[in-house]
């Protein structure tokens, strides 16, 4: 399952530079799906996604964080700041949003 979570981040990623909209919502969609099917297994298994956080891939860093910040908040956060430094666009103005999402109290990790 973190493999195919990888797999998608990176298609994701290439979706966005080709400025393919319709196929980066279906990637969207599959990586929910997959985030969903570890948050079922006995002991919510999105803990594993955390292997992805030094992943080459700028999107797969930003949405391994993203999908993890209910089980590992304080390394998720550091890996958001992370990506929020670095120079990749979207993704770092990604994770400057959703730093502020959190401090607001906006977003809420489930």
């Amino acid at each position: 399952m973190v493999a195919k979570f990888a797999e998608i981040g990176v298609a994701q990623y290439d979706a966005e530079l080709d400025l393919n909209t319709r196929r980066y919502n279906r990637l969207f969609h599959q990586m929910r799906l997959v985030s969903q099917e570890l948050k079922q297994r006995t002991g919510d298994e999105r803990r594993r996604l955390s292997a992805l956080y030094k992943h080459p891939n700028i999107q797969v860093r930003l949405k391994a964080a993203i999908h993890t910040l209910a089980v590992r908040p304080e390394e998720a956060r550091n890996v958001l700041k992370e990506v929020a430094d670095e120079t990749g666009y979207p993704q770092s103005g990604d994770a400057r949003g959703m730093l502020r999402a959190l401090a607001d109290g906006r977003y809420v990790a489930e």
